[in-house]
């Protein structure tokens, strides 16, 4: 069980068409079919006016979320987050989005107990670990960027091995955060590093998903100079020498789990590239072919710098 700004969030085995909560989310399509899966159970037990007062929002767009009556159910109220649409394809930004606003309908209603299932997990297919880490950064975002009316999250796993692996996560990950974040945003690094006349870009294990410049986090009593070079070293192998501060980027939704305030550096890079860390693979780019799925703000940032430099030629 883990705190944030008062909210309680715990993750539990069992059947979510049993909690007593005020709501439950209904992992859905965009077209709020209630068919299979925990859809299906709750239209089971709950009785037919879910259906019939979700039919009435009918097409949603993929990410959204709606709110229905709970019919005979314990809740009073069942939230329809899409987490896909009639393809039944999901992926981590709509599993994001439908979390993020499954909790903002909840707010609307003055909801303060609330139960999430597993999303995007069950036809989605979307791998458990994932999931859990994804629904905990966004749980994590609404908390600490709202006057939240929550006193309660719980996530529901039906399986004792899902719950363990989502418990696992959970704990942990907002454990960490929470510690680390304190009482402002988190302080990053990210680096510009020049090798072969082109850039490095390191493909992300962890969502955020996508290509990135190497960096991280500044540990406590380290110098942001030392943080980058040693966040280059770990993702990618490389050493790096001739560091210059370029640019601080701090726009509170350049990251999509947390606030976070990174200064960014320009740097030649030597060595043998290796993915390490959080890289799945590390590669260089023309800036004029970069890759298209590019993480957070960092296109944007590729950008000013092609301009910074092409201004210096001029």
């Amino acid at each position: 069980m883990v705190r944030i700004k008062g909210c309680r969030i715990e993750v539990i085995q069992g059947d979510i068409t049993e909690q007593d909560k005020e709501a439950i989310v209904n992992a859905a399509n965009n077209r709020l079919l209630m068919g299979g899966g925990v859809a299906g159970a709750i239209r089971r037990k709950g009785g037919p006016s879910i259906q019939e007062e979700a039919n009435r929002f009918s097409p949603i767009p993929i990410g959204e979320a709606i709110v229905t009556n709970a019919g005979n159910l314990k809740a009073n109220y069942v939230i329809h987050a899409a987490t896909m649409g009639m393809d039944f394809k999901t992926n981590e930004r709509i599993i994001r989005e439908a979390t993020l606003n499954a909790l903002k309908r909840a707010e609307e209603k003055g909801i303060k107990s609330i139960a999430f299932p597993a999303l995007g997990c069950g036809v989605g297919k979307f791998p458990l670990e994932l999931s859990a880490k994804v629904i905990s950064q966004a749980i994590f975002s609404h908390l600490r960027s709202t006057d939240s009316c929550l006193e309660e999250i719980v996530l529901v796993l039906y399986r004792q091995e899902d719950e363990r692996i989502f418990n696992k996560v959970v704990h942990n990950y907002l454990s960490y955060i929470e510690r680390k974040i304190g009482n402002g945003p988190f302080v990053t690094v990210d680096a510009i590093v020049e090798k072969e006349g082109r850039v490095v870009l390191i493909k992300r294990k962890n969502p955020p998903f996508g290509w990135a410049l190497p960096g991280g986090f500044v540990d406590y009593g380290e110098r942001l100079e030392e943080a980058v070079k040693r966040e280059v070293k770990e993702e990618t192998g490389l050493e790096i020498t001739e560091v210059k501060q370029f640019h601080t980027y701090s726009a509170p939704e350049r990251d999509p789990r947390f606030h976070t305030v990174s200064t960014v550096f320009i740097a030649k890079g030597q060595g043998k590239m290796k993915a390490e860390s959080d890289a799945q693979e590390v590669k260089v780019f023309s800036l004029s072919e970069l890759p298209e799925e590019i993480a957070f703000d960092h296109r944007q940032i590729l950008e000013d710098y092609k301009k910074n430099a092409d201004a210096t030629k001029a």
